[in-house]
């Protein structure tokens, strides 16, 4: 499914190519490409899911102050996101990238791709696609494409 989802944003929202396209017209072209059927319905009910995140009201958590959150993450939230994998979400919520209501929506995205673990690449991704899909956060979006695209230079000590 991620995979799915990788192509999905690299083909229609990284490279803003129109992304009005019918659901069927999608899933004929993503069959086209190789990718199973089942999967592209999980995959395309991931992002249906992440657009329903902007409803508050239907997930409480997400009304929580932003300054005002402590996270200790749940056994499977562990067992999912490894100690590199929840350091990251702290340095991008610490440095501003994420606040406590999109790293929320990242974990609940992350759960829901049914991974038994998750690698570091794979978080990057999925906060690159959550914040795109949040009102407001365009600059967050381009700081945290800088953090993946960015090739250190020079001597790191």
């Amino acid at each position: 499914m991620f995979d799915i989802l990788m192509y999905l944003f690299e083909n229609y929202i990284h490279s803003e190519a129109d992304i009005f396209v019918e659901q069927n017209q999608l899933t004929d072209e993503l069959v086209g490409a190789g990718f199973n059927q089942d999967e592209i319905y999980k995959a395309l009910d991931w992002l249906e899911q992440l657009a329903d995140l902007q409803h508050s009201d239907e997930f409480p958590y997400l009304n929580a102050k932003p300054d005002s959150a402590i996270r200790i993450y749940t056994e499977e939230e562990s067992r999912v996101l490894d100690v590199e994998c929840r350091g990251f979400l702290m340095f991008v919520e610490q440095i501003g990238v994420i606040d406590s209501i999109t790293r929320e929506m990242v974990i609940d995205r992350m759960l829901a791709l049914e991974k038994s673990t998750i690698c570091l690449d794979d978080l990057k991704w999925v906060i690159l696609m959550v914040l795109f899909n949040v009102p407001g956060k365009e600059h967050a979006y381009a700081q945290m494409e800088d953090l993946i695209f960015e090739q250190p230079t020079g001597l790191l000590h």
